[in-house]
């Protein structure tokens, strides 16, 4: 049986995460932490939690004792630095160190090719951080993500977003399902 522990997993990423893990492993248990431990996804094999993603202790209380993949789907623009750091760079040091605990497989982040530099420039940042861990890091990296019944103002741009993306790749949206299946394929190799 392999345990997967997804910090945010309830969110638009995670949940199709989830979804195409389901099919590519029908052993695996998931473990969905959030703040608001709710989640549309449900069955046997996803226990959906609640903890402060921010703190080490939080999350730790909750892990079954083997862990062999964690994947940190938190993360959001911030034009302050210190909130940066608290919704961005807290629950990926999170997952470092419970990764080392747990002495997992690989890590899992999404990072981004969209958006205010700074916020790029961050999960870079944060991607070399775990890359230069030592413990297989796996990064996805989506522009504009659409699809699988996302309906805000974002998702109404897509075909503005297809159309500049004919001329520039930073620009080209991206199926939820692609973004789940390249990071499924990647961790799970």
């Amino acid at each position: 049986m392999t345990n997967i522990v997804l910090l945010g997993g309830n969110g638009y990423i995670g949940r199709a995460t989830t979804e195409e893990w389901m099919r590519v492993d029908p052993t695996a248990q998931f473990y969905v932490i959030s703040r608001s431990g709710q989640s549309t996804l449900t069955g046997p094999r996803i226990h959906t939690l609640t903890a402060d993603v921010t703190s080490v202790e939080s999350v730790r209380a909750l892990l079954p004792e083997q862990v062999d993949y964690i994947v940190d789907f938190v993360g959001r623009p911030e034009s302050d630095a210190s909130t940066f750091a608290l919704v961005n760079d807290k629950p990926a040091d999170v997952m470092l160190t419970l990764a080392r605990e747990k002495q997992v497989k690989a890590m899992g982040f999404i990072g981004g090719k969209l958006g205010p530099k700074s916020f790029l420039e961050g999960k870079k940042r944060i991607a070399e951080t775990l890359k230069a861990s030592g413990i297989r890091t796996e990064v996805v990296e989506p522009t504009v993500v659409y699809g699988g019944g996302r309906s805000d103002a974002l998702a109404k741009m897509v075909p503005v977003f297809k159309f500049f993306g004919m001329f520039t790749a930073n620009m080209k949206p991206v199926l939820v399902s692609d973004v789940a299946h390249e990071l499924v394929s990647k961790l799970v190799r």
